[in-house]
C-alpha cells in the first residue's frame, strides 16, 4: 500500500501513526509523509509537524523518565548499551543545553541519548522545556525537507531519491558492522599475543 493510499484511507488515524512512528524514531517516515503532502495534497503538513512535535517530544519524555528510574539497571544488563551513554553523557557534560537541542540529528546516539539525560541526573524541568523546543524544531526540519524534496524533485523522481537515500543508509549501516566486527577481530587477536 502506497503512502497516499494509507493516508487516504486512514484519515485521521494515519496522523496517530505519525507520531507513534516518531515516538520511537521516524525520520525516514516524516520525509515521506511530507513529500506525499506536497505531491498529492493527501497529508495535511500542519497537523503532520504537530503530530510527530508531539510523538518526539513524548518518546525523548519517555526515555528520560526511564534513564531516570532504570538507567543505572539496564547498564548492568547490557553492557553494549554502556558504550553509546557514555558517549552521549560525554556530550552532555561538554555541551549541555546545545546537547539536548540537537541530539535527534546525532546519528547513534539518538536512541540513548534522552536516558542519559535522565542518568546524569538532569533537571527534569529543564530537560522538559528544551526537549520541547528541540521536539519542535525536528519535526518541522523534516516536514519541510520532505515538502520541498518533493517539490524540487517532482512526483516521478521523488520516489528514486527516497529509495536511494534507504539504501545509502542500509550501506552505512552494513559498513559500520563490519568495521567493527574488524575492529573486535583485530584487539581479538592482538589480545593472543605472538604465536609460538
Amino acid at each position: 500500500m502506497r503512502l497516499a493510499e494509507f493516508w487516504a484511507e486512514w484519515g485521521w488515524l494515519a496522523y496517530g501513526v505519525a507520531a507513534l512512528w516518531a515516538f520511537f524514531e521516524g525520520e525516514t517516515f516524516v520525509l515521506a509523509a511530507a513529500a506525499v503532502g506536497a505531491v498529492s495534497g493527501a497529508v495535511n503538513p500542519w497537523i503532520l509537524g504537530g503530530c510527530v512535535w508531539f510523538g518526539s517530544y513524548a518518546g525523548d519524555q519517555t526515555w528520560f523518565w526511564l534513564g531516570r528510574r532504570y538507567g543505572p539497571s539496564v547498564l548492568r544488563r547490557f553492557p553494549n548499551a554502556e558504550k553509546k551513554v557514555v558517549s552521549a553523557t560525554s556530550l552532555l557534560d561538554r555541551y549541555g543545553t546545545m546537547f539536548v537541542l540537537s541530539f535527534r540529528f546525532l546519528y547513534g546516539i539518538r536512541n540513548v541519548a534522552s536516558a542519559a539525560c535522565g542518568l546524569a541526573g538532569m533537571d527534569p524541568a529543564r530537560f522538559a522545556i528544551l526537549n520541547f523546543i528541540a521536539a519542535g524544531i525536528w519535526a518541522w526540519t523534516f516536514v519541510a525537507a520532505g515538502w520541498y524534496l518533493a517539490v524540487c524533485l517532482g512526483p516521478d523522481s521523488l520516489g528514486y531519491v527516497i529509495a536511494a537515500v534507504g539504501l545509502i543508509i542500509l550501506l552505512g549501516f552494513l559498513t559500520r558492522a563490519w568495521l567493527a566486527r574488524r575492529r573486535r577481530r583485530a584487539v581479538a587477536l592482538a589480545g593472543e599475543g605472538p604465536l609460538r
